[in-house]
């Protein structure tokens, strides 16, 4: 089935073109796309059985998420309630990570928790600054969720029942994944980044295909 994996690499490139150009009609085809044939992938592979059908749930808020975003300022807090629970979804799928408490688990979530602190700070006080006070809290919210869920997944790192391959996947595809909503934040409330969207969107999608991936490569 890697014919669905090289088909969501190709929308993901033709995504990250379209944006560049500023081609809305590809972009509202290429975006929602990556998603659907990851999904498709991810569902044919694993069956959704097990942990697998967190994963796909959260394959499907992403996909809602995307599909709101496509309109950008109008759907934005449609779109950040879509991803939390897409968050919120591969949180449980990696509920047994969470679990499981060493020196290692509590250095790393000081590490994360020390530098995600440090960037919302200055993302917080722009967003005050420029009198949108409202969204401070959704931000915070989805800001430690997509949190929680980088740190649950580089906890595989440590996990002997996960396969070293798998786990270094999802580990890297969450990494990616948060770094490019810090890139979208950046972007949209403190100051515009050169080819802000397009750096977000190939990161976002870099971030989503590691992480099916890993998942596949886990459970299938």
């Amino acid at each position: 089935m890697y014919f669905l994996l090289i088909l969501a690499i190709a929308f993901a490139a033709l995504e990250a073109y379209a944006t560049n150009k500023g081609l809305l009609k590809i972009e509202f085809i290429a975006k929602p796309a990556v998603m659907i044939c990851l999904f498709i992938w991810l569902l044919l592979e694993t069956g959704l059985q097990g942990a697998a059908l967190w994963f796909g749930l959260g394959v499907l808020f992403s996909l809602a998420g995307d599909t709101f975003l496509l309109w950008l300022d109008r759907m934005f807090i449609f779109g950040l309630i879509s991803f939390l629970f897409a968050h919120i979804f591969y949180i449980i799928g990696f509920k047994d990570e969470l679990a499981a408490v060493s020196m290692w688990s509590l250095l790393l979530a000081v590490i994360l928790g020390v530098s995600a602190v440090r960037v919302m700070r200055r993302i917080i006080t722009s967003i005050r600054a420029k009198g949108q006070t409202r969204m401070a809290v959704p931000v915070i919210v989805y800001a430690a969720a997509i949190s929680v869920m980088l740190y649950a997944a580089m906890l595989t790192l440590f996990d002997v029942t996960w396969n070293a391959s798998a786990s270094l996947l999802v580990a890297a595809g969450a990494f990616f994944f948060f770094v490019s909503d810090i890139v979208l934040a950046w972007n949209k409330f403190v100051s515009p980044i050169t080819k802000g969207r397009m750096l977000n969107i190939g990161l976002y999608h870099l971030g989503q295909i590691l992480l099916v991936s890993g998942v596949i490569t886990q459970f299938s």
